[in-house]
């Protein structure tokens, strides 16, 4: 594995964009975004892909305990009553969308994240899932998945859900040292997980991800070794590697810990390095910035055939031109414009109740924000890319990127750009460079997580 020197690792080691998206939510333009003008661009973007599809995010934000870790959007609670309510605002607000774009939508993908997706009881979910699928047309490659808590999936809900077209989980681990579980209060054993396996297995799923994190408070070098053991003889299709990202000026719950229980530049590093080696050891391919899968995984093809795409979610092994996001803070990209919806429960509700879209803040994408979100992906997905022919910020772009060729993170030839191997490790910090709106902007204000 490359070497990566330590001169380097404490240059770029800057708050830094994860680039789902661009632009990143915190330069959005929403002062000038509109409900109206969202639904406008998302008719023509479904017009113009309708053969394509939709893919579908739900958020369904629930969980019963806080894992303090956690950057997402949740809702504590063990009152099981609010599922009802919740599926039914979340389906009313696809029939929003429906009467916008017509009642036969062509679905490509659903996806279920959250919070906890199987917090919710298997029959809601079959709710859920039978009125999103309501008069649509499913195409035949669709892909159906959702994220699952090893402690309380039961096979009831994978067997339901698999019934209900189902065939990929992602599992969230994080880490399986007792100490690093007690300290991010994120419980579930090596048992759960190979229960929760095995009965997939049984059931006929066909993918199955690891969501695993480096970073978390009191990791070491053997925790982190031992975690990435037992995960391999588990045996996933995926394995999701993540920095964590420390942001407690956001997530409060953040502040259960401190600084000084964190692994930092070096130290951090070394854990990713460890795991990446340890993983690709195993027979994993690295298909994209801390995702890996084995050679016959979709995610994988997709990688080497170039189809690998970056969105609010990830990786995906596949562009879908549309992607509706429904529930409390999902966010919506029909490619020229997001939208994203309130980010309470109650706002959520309120707006439903009075038959308002819950959208509350988007952006709609300048000619210029267009080429550079392509440049972007390009070198997410793909490492490398064209600069656009007489795009009047390309030679800003290529000087920006003197220090990282001179560092050896990045080579440009021509109009052709491209990470080295040890640029790798640094895929945030080269993508900053395209970020005209990060670069335009003055604020002093940390707005992103440590890129190492």
């Amino acid at each position: 594995m490359i070497k990566v020197p330590e001169e380097l690792i404490a240059k770029y080691n800057v708050a830094a964009p994860r680039y789902t998206s661009y632009p990143t939510v915190p330069f959005w333009e929403n002062e000038s975004f509109t409900a109206t003008g969202w639904m406008e661009r998302l008719k023509i973007a479904y017009k113009r892909s309708e053969k394509d599809g939709i893919s579908i995010y739900v958020h369904l934000p629930f969980c019963e305990s806080l894992c303090t870790y956690c950057g997402c959007n949740t809702r504590i609670t063990k009152n099981h009553a609010v599922e009802d309510p919740y599926i039914e605002h979340v389906l009313k607000e696809w029939g929003m969308y429906k009467a916008t774009l017509g009642e036969e939508l062509v679905i490509s993908e659903i996806h279920f994240g959250g919070g906890t997706p199987t917090f919710f009881e298997a029959t809601n979910l079959k709710r859920l899932v039978t009125g999103l699928l309501e008069n649509a047309v499913v195409r035949d490659d669709a892909t159906f998945s959702f994220e699952a808590h090893p402690g309380n999936t039961s096979i009831a809900h994978l067997q339901t859900l698999y019934d209900l077209g189902f065939k990929r989980l992602s599992l969230g681990i994080q880490d399986f040292d007792d100490e690093v579980q007690r300290v991010i209060n994120r419980k579930q054993s090596v048992e759960d997980v190979q229960r929760v396996m095995r009965d997939a297995r049984a059931i006929g799923y066909t993918s199955i991800n690891f969501d695993l994190i480096y970073g978390l408070p009191l990791q070491t070098q053997a925790s982190v070794e031992d975690t990435i053991l037992q995960a391999l003889r588990l045996s996933p299709d995926r394995i999701s590697f993540y920095s964590y990202a420390h942001v407690p000026w956001i997530k409060r719950g953040q502040r259960s810990f401190t600084e000084k229980d964190l692994p930092v530049g070096q130290e951090k590093l070394a854990l990713y390095k460890l795991g990446k080696q340890m993983i690709e050891d195993a027979g994993y391919q690295d298909v994209g910035m801390d995702h890996f899968a084995k050679e016959d995984d979709a995610l994988c093809v997709a990688a080497a055939e170039g189809k690998l795409h970056r969105n609010f979610m990830g990786y995906a092994d596949r562009y879908v031109p549309v992607m509706i996001g429904l529930g409390v803070s999902s966010i919506s990209d029909a490619w020229t414009a997001f939208a994203q919806n309130v980010k309470t429960v109650e706002e959520y509700y309120k707006m439903l109740d009075e038959d308002k879209l819950p959208v509350v803040k988007g952006h709609f994408l300048t000619a210029d924000d267009l080429v550079i979100r392509g440049y972007i992906l390009d070198m997410m997905c793909r490492g490398n890319l064209i600069l656009q022919k007489d795009f009047y910020l390309n030679q800003e772009i290529i000087e920006r990127l003197q220090p990282l060729i001179a560092d050896g993170l990045v080579k440009v030839q021509g109009g052709r750009i491209w990470v080295t191997d040890l640029g790798k490790s640094f895929l945030r910090n080269i993508c900053m460079t395209f970020d005209q709106r990060l670069q335009d902007s003055k604020s002093d204000k940390q707005l992103f997580s440590q890129a190492i």
